[in-house]
């Protein structure tokens, strides 16, 4: 950590954890650089997007090469290399990776700049109306300020809102994956009784910036610091507000959480519209149109009759080679139907046409090649150009189980797999549930997807 003295704008909050009663603030609502405090936000989100089923922490990451470059503090991460969610976000949390954070954020939104805008929405559903997140690492950029009311703030939601993950904070150390990495809070950790996170920050910009939470008994207190002049003098400042707050709270508080803030859609207006309320009861179904009924082509008709005469002498074949005959049927009965326009009109809906990709079929054994070229089979999207990939997503006793299995995943994951072909493959072990026709980039997408839903799931490349 760098101990050189800055000229950063001082700020500092305390606030009862508990109740959320701010107990101290000087210059709490000055927009200010937070360095790598914003990493508490990009955790924030992150635990929020394995919680919506988004990503899991077994999730296996690749790492760009924007990522890769970040500013040191960072893993080392290299480019073109995969590692698990849950290292990233040590990483992040304990060591404060640059490198760590920007593949996160890219993990879960395409790129760091959507996850800036996606960690920009959280804060102001959090109620940080003065925070705006330009990266998920906090270095230095034009536009991405904060305040140390909104920040404090924050470290009471991560608190609160994912106690599962608030440990990573108070790690001295932890397996990054490629390494073991200490704590950059390390020192205050140590230092300070019941002191338990939360993250530190620096940059030139911004000073040394800390916020910090501790518990003793039943009490929890809240600091934070913006421009500190150096590591140690940060820790002295943050020790004694955090003695400040345990003096000024009371013994014993009602605990109110937090509200958990509810993401609004990208694009969609920060100011609240009006609110229509309905009851959301069904008082009429009209009767849906029916389709207009139209004579079939010409070629249609004629392939109807012709259906319809092999089928008559199928039957009459069959019967004739019975040992009783049935008598309602008898070879004089199978003359040629004569199928009209007018009748078949009445019969047959022209259906609405619908989007789907025809192929141009021809086949000497169906059919006389003079009537061939006008006929049209639907077919669907060829597995070639890339498509050949598959997934697999489990291992059955039975065909039936397999098939089940299809279907169920299938309506699961929707998006990725509505162009796949379902195939049961069986084999000495068993049935194999696969859906084939992929390509490499929706295979591994649609495995990340299951697997983050509890789905057994794994890519298989061309043979």
């Amino acid at each position: 950590m760098p101990s050189t003295v800055v000229s950063a704008p001082y700020a500092a909050m305390v606030i009862d954890a508990r109740s959320g009663k701010v107990l101290h603030s000087r210059n709490a609502d000055t927009r200010l650089h937070p360095a790598s405090l914003t990493k508490m936000m990009t955790l924030y989100v992150v635990f929020d997007a394995i919680e919506k089923g988004e990503i899991s922490l077994d999730s296996q990451i690749l790492i760009s090469r924007n990522a890769a470059a970040e500013q040191p503090s960072k893993l080392g991460l290299k480019a073109g290399s995969r590692i698990q969610l849950r290292y990233l976000i040590r990483a992040a949390a304990v060591k404060s990776a640059n490198d760590a954070a920007t593949a996160l954020g890219e993990a879960i939104s395409g790129s760091e700049a959507a996850f800036a805008r996606r960690m920009t929405r959280m804060a102001k559903a959090m109620g940080m109306s003065k925070t705006t997140f330009k990266n998920a690492h906090g270095l230095t950029e034009s536009g991405h300020l904060s305040t140390a009311r909104d920040m404090t703030s924050l470290g009471r939601h991560l608190f609160y809102d994912f106690p599962e993950y608030y440990n990573l904070f108070s790690r001295r150390s932890t397996n990054a994956g490629i390494k073991t990495v200490n704590n950059t809070n390390r020192r205050l950790l140590g230092a300070y009784r019941g002191a338990d996170g939360i993250k530190t920050g620096y940059t030139r910009a911004a000073g040394f910036n800390l916020v910090a939470s501790a518990e003793r008994g039943n009490e929890r207190i809240i600091a934070t610091v913006f421009g500190g002049r150096s590591t140690a003098w940060r820790n002295a400042r943050v020790a004694e507000l955090l003695d400040m707050g345990f003096d000024r709270a009371p013994n014993s508080v009602a605990v109110r959480k937090p509200s958990r803030p509810v993401l609004t859609p990208e694009g969609a207006s920060d100011t609240p519209g009006r609110v229509i309320r309905t009851s959301g009861l069904v008082t009429r179904t009209p009767r849906p149109r029916l389709r207009p009924l139209e004579a079939p082509p010409e070629e249609m008709l004629i392939a109807l009759q012709d259906g319809i005469t092999d089928a008559l002498a199928e039957i009459v074949r069959g019967d004739a080679s019975t040992a009783n005959p049935t008598p309602d049927i008898v070879p004089a009965a199978a003359s040629e139907p004569v199928l009209t326009a007018s009748l078949a009109g009445s019969l047959v809906a022209a259906p609405r046409p619908r989007a789907r990709t025809l192929n141009a079929f021809a086949s000497t054994a169906a059919a006389p090649t003079d009537q061939v070229d006008d006929q049209i089979v639907v077919t669907r999207m060829s597995t070639s150009g890339g498509r050949q990939w598959a997934i697999n997503v489990g291992r059955f006793t039975t065909r039936h189980e397999a098939e089940k299995m299809l279907l169920q995943t299938a309506l699961v994951e929707l998006g990725t797999l509505d162009e796949a072909l379902r195939k049961v493959v069986r084999s000495q072990q068993g049935f194999e549930a696969n859906f084939v026709g992929l390509t490499a980039q929706t295979a591994e997408l649609a495995c990340r997807r299951l697997l983050a839903q509890n789905v057994n799931c794994h890519p298989m490349g061309p043979s």
